[in-house]
């Protein structure tokens, strides 16, 4: 990671001193030589993270701390073997309001969207499918999981791991379907445009059952039924669960379930069943050019240009080049 952004809110310079804030990632006690308690800190933002120590620390006039908080902090900065150290002054733990009112790309990797506008115009997206089933369907999930979509990520570590990447892959996705059903639409009429964007909006709703994550919106492990099962097929089992309360034709719940297993294309990467029309294909596809072009574009960032990437070991362990063309 980078230097933290709280690095450069100097409140007194000749001090050293910063002021605002930051995210707790780790919060340990531990005691120094002569057995006097501290906390042992690693404070992170959108920026990147710190190691920090509060010496002579004491719970009951401190506070106490956990990981995946909010806090604001006052510290002075020290340099502790060619690396930067804060030494905490002045800790607290946010209010609700201050919570609620900050913001959040500041401390976290963010989508370059909010998550609740990027789950309006998915929303909006299927208000407009002429069919009733799959209208009702695709709306129904969205609802069901409007409050996890917003904030989390579309993945652990790979492509679109910030807080609201989740939502921001999908419109990304939906996007590049409608233009490349725009093109198809002209020269195979048959094609439904209509299920292609269901199955774009769908496709990886289940990460919000995959993925362990916190209030912040990162994702910190696998759940239990991630591991065991995966999103691919928690995500059939829940078009199964919503077309038998919504009493969705057989057909149309069939052919959303074969879009969600199929979307990886391939055994090996998690699909049980390979795309087998072509509305189901072309999901698969856009999910691959997507999620891709977000891990090159990742990776070229800070490269100079005419200069290589590191190995990049999820896109066949290349190095990727630089160029200066737009």
């Amino acid at each position: 990671m980078g230097r933290m952004k709280l690095l450069e809110k100097v409140s007194n310079a000749s001090a050293g001193q910063v002021e605002g804030l930051c995210i707790i990632k780790s919060a340990v006690i531990k005691s120094n030589v002569k057995g006097a308690p501290y906390l042992d800190l690693v404070l992170a933002d959108a920026g990147g993270e710190c190691a920090a120590k509060l010496w002579d620390y004491s719970i009951e006039q401190h506070g106490a701390y956990e990981a995946d908080t909010v806090v604001k902090v006052r510290a002075t900065i020290n340099i502790w073997k060619d690396e930067e150290q804060l030494k905490i002054d002045r800790i607290r733990n946010l209010r609700p309001e201050e919570l609620a009112a900050a913001d959040m790309a500041e401390l976290v990797p963010c989508a370059p969207m909010r998550g609740e506008e990027m789950y309006d115009k998915l929303y909006e997206c299927a208000s407009a499918f002429g069919d009733d089933d799959l209208r009702a369907l695709t709306q129904y999930i969205l609802r069901e999981n409007r409050d996890a979509l917003i904030r989390f990520p579309a993945a652990l570590k790979l492509h679109h791991a910030v807080r609201g990447g989740l939502l921001y892959h999908t419109l990304t996705m939906l996007e590049v379907a409608k233009r490349l059903c725009g093109v198809y639409k002209e020269l195979y009429p048959s094609l439904s445009s209509e299920l292609v964007y269901a199955g774009v909006i769908l496709h990886d709703v289940a990460k919000t059952r995959e993925l362990v994550v916190g209030s912040l919106g990162l994702a910190c492990a696998y759940s239990a039924e991630g591991q065991l099962l995966g999103h691919i097929n928690i995500g059939a089992s829940m078009v199964e669960r919503a077309a038998a309360e919504l009493m969705t034709a057989p057909e149309v719940a069939m052919l959303v379930q074969h879009m969600l297993l199929s979307h990886h294309g391939v055994p090996e990467f998690g699909s049980p069943r390979p795309p087998m029309f072509p509305e189901a294909e072309l999901v698969s596809q856009i999910d691959l050019i997507d999620s891709r072009m977000y891990e090159m574009f990742d990776a070229l960032t800070g490269v100079a240009v005419g200069g290589f990437s590191e190995r990049q070991w999820a896109l066949d362990n290349r190095q990727l080049y630089k160029h200066g063309r737009e």
